[in-house]
């Protein structure tokens, strides 16, 4: 059975570009530790406005539904929440491209 691959945007909050990439750096491997996401490797990418877009894969709805209820994973929300806001997708600019790009964000 397949995983579900989400793609999140997060908007820097000022000053806060480089803990948010560090911050979504450490992501994955905390889920993966809590036993919720894929061994897909992540890609972690900059829009042309500073947003941080990451793709990464859940192990299933249940792992995401399970998400909500582990306290690890919601202090890391927390630390996500201070320093960044989440957008979608469509408020990107890139994605009124026929081939959106990005910038990667190297490991």
């Amino acid at each position: 059975m397949s995983g579900i691959v989400v793609i999140v945007a997060y908007r820097p909050k000022p000053g806060k570009e480089k803990e948010l990439v560090d911050l979504v750096r450490s992501r994955v491997p905390m889920l993966r530790k809590q036993n919720l996401v894929t061994d897909r490797v992540p890609t972690i990418m900059r829009t042309r406005d500073g947003t941080i877009v990451e793709v990464s894969e859940w192990t299933s709805q249940d792992a995401i539904d399970a998400a909500h209820k582990n306290p690890n994973v919601l202090a890391m929300w927390n630390k996500f929440f201070a320093i960044c806001d989440c957008v979608p997708l469509k408020s990107l600019a890139e994605t009124d491209e026929m081939f959106a790009g990005f910038e990667p964000i190297e490991e």
